[in-house]
């Protein structure tokens, strides 16, 4: 190839790695690769702010399968993308971030907007370059983009210089890549396997419990074979939901804090538990003394750190979970769970999910009016908090890559961001985010990018005039002191959309809403704001405490 800069290089390099989108916000010292990109034949996004830029990629990689990338300047244009950069790497997603930095020899002398992103992000990165010879920069965009998605998936971050960025020299873009020490295991050792598919035919009451592990792999259709032919029931965490339609009868709705009593049940009474790329979180076990109490655990997952790390496993399986559970469901036989499904269909009908169905507009009668209105097929979005759990429990999406949320890190302002990446993605598909009055202000500057690009993102805020969850644990655990909960001041969300350009509707009324939901359909070319003004003090059940059992779930009285 001919000579080229470095800037044209990774120009180069993303359009051979098939890149659609780089969102991203210029400064002075990546201005050369964004010289480069005015002339790439892919898109770039601008955002208002770099938090938001990843938070996009992150949305369309995780409703892609994808590598999100971000291109943003040195200093705080770095810095403002960390807390994206930890939500990913915490929710292994695939991403690509490239910041600028100070001129080479500058850096180490405090020059204007210099930071040590490398030193910054090492913890949260999957892995970081700083790239100081032109000439590493083919190998090392080849690493990112394969260390980004192959294995665990997570975020690589290169920090390219300024100077670097203008060095001219003969690009050849690697075709493989060898790294090593970095050597995924994708096959399950066949000798597990067997030992597992034993376990499950010798098991009355088994649970599936599947994790963001199914979802990333894609395998959606091998989990449903699997859960089918073992007549096992399933949960999913919050980052699993998709793996198994919401609608299946083996399907018992999300476990752990505030997962449905049954589910939680089931795994407490369990004597098997299978988890498919799950890593058992805290959220998910509380007190591990008394997690699974009856349980022999089968644990598959293609990060072997992850096994055995919480809680202690009979038979580990390393290996990518598509793979294993596509070997599992050739020798897998169906345990004998008849009394055992009678006993969760009795659970069911004993402690459903439920809520005061009065005249008073509730958060999850809105939610529950969005799924019937805009269907299953929908890609939901959420931010963190009260509305996230309402979302998790009564939106029912019917397939992996629909669920987007942010579960390790719980990063508010996540949501919208993540839904306008998922809209770039896919243009012509619903999306819709569901966040609170406290989470949509982190990043509703990303109003003016969705006004810009004509993006018809629905927003729909469960408007309580609190930060809900804090308030909600304030009430149960600190006598009703909320301290710096109530959120006096809120916008009036829908003129604040229509400034930027965008549309809204307030819902006030539970006879306000299914009309509203409909209108917001027909809003093709634009954001959409639905400001659902609920009951303020509406609490999110079932609930366990932090740290506790299912022996001290929390229901509604």
């Amino acid at each position: 190839m001919p000579k080229m800069t470095g800037a044209q290089a990774v120009v180069e390099a993303f359009s051979k790695e098939g890149v659609e989108y780089v969102f991203g916000l210029p400064g002075g010292a990546c201005l050369p690769l964004f010289d480069a990109l005015y002339d790439a034949k892919f898109k770039v996004i601008l955002v208002r702010h770099e938090q938001g830029a990843v938070h996009m990629a992150e949305g369309y990689a995780r409703s892609t399968g994808r590598p999100g990338v971000v291109v943003v300047t040195s200093g705080p244009g770095a810095t403002n993308t960390v807390t994206g950069i930890a939500d990913a790497y915490m929710d292994s997603i695939p991403l690509v971030v490239i910041t600028g930095q100070v001129k080479s020899y500058l850096i180490g002398n405090d020059a204007f907007q210099e930071a040590d992103v490398t030193g910054i992000t090492r913890p949260i990165t999957k892995h970081n370059y700083l790239v100081k010879d032109v000439f590493d920069l083919p190998r090392v965009l080849k690493e990112a983009f394969w260390l980004a998605s192959h294995g665990r998936p997570g975020p690589v971050l290169i920090d390219f210089p300024s100077d670097v960025s203008l060095m001219p020299f003969d690009f050849h873009y690697p075709e493989t890549v060898n790294i090593r020490g970095f050597k995924p295991v994708l096959h399950g050792h066949p000798g597990q396997i067997k030992k597992a598919a034993k376990l499950i035919a010798e098991s009355k009451r088994p649970v599936v419990y599947t994790g963001g592990g199914v979802i990333i792999s894609g395998a959606s259709k091998e989990l449903v074979e699997f859960v089918e032919k073992t007549k096992a029931p399933c949960t999913n965490t919050l980052m699993g939901l998709g793996g198994v339609p919401g609608a299946h009868p083996q399907f018992m709705g999300m476990l752990g804090m505030h997962g449905t009593v049954y589910a939680n049940r089931a795994v407490h009474e369990s004597d098997l538990l299978i988890a498919v790329g799950a890593r058992f979180d805290d959220r998910v076990t509380g007190d591990l003394k008394k997690f699974a109490p009856k349980a022999r655990i089968i644990h598959m997952d293609v990060d072997p750190s992850a096994i055995s790390k919480n809680v202690k496993v009979d038979v580990p399986i390393v290996g990518d979970v598509r793979e294993i559970l596509r070997e599992l469901n050739k020798i897998v036989k169906a345990a004998d769970t008849a009394d055992w499904l009678s006993d969760i269909e009795k659970w069911k009908k004993e402690s459903p999910l439920r809520y005061r169905d009065d005249a008073e507009l509730r958060p999850q009668y809105a939610i529950q009016k969005l799924c019937e209105i805009y269907g299953s097929d929908t890609i939901v979005s959420t931010d963190v908090g009260q509305h996230q759990m309402w979302a998790a429990q009564y939106f029912k999406v019917s397939g992996p890559n629909q669920f987007l949320t942010s579960g390790g890190l719980g990063t508010m302002g996540y949501g919208f961001p993540a839904a306008i990446g998922a809209q770039f993605a896919f243009p012509k598909e619903t999306v819709v985010c569901i966040t609170g009055d406290g989470s949509i202000q982190m990043n509703i500057q990303e109003m003016a990018t969705a006004v810009v690009h004509k993006l018809p993102v629905k927003i729909a805020i469960i408007n309580n005039n609190y930060l809900g969850m804090v308030r909600q644990w304030q009430e149960a655990f600190y006598n009703h002191r909320y301290s710096s909960s109530d959120m006096q001041g809120n916008p009036d969300f829908v003129k604040l959309a229509e400034a930027y350009g965008g549309t809204g509707r307030h819902v006030t009324k539970k006879d306000q809403a299914e009309e509203a939901i409909r209108w917001s359909l027909t809003v093709k070319d634009r954001p959409c704001v639905l400001d659902f003004v609920v009951e303020a003090e509406e609490n999110v059940f079932p609930m366990i405490p932090s740290g506790k059992s299912f022996e001290e779930i929390m229901d509604m009285a």
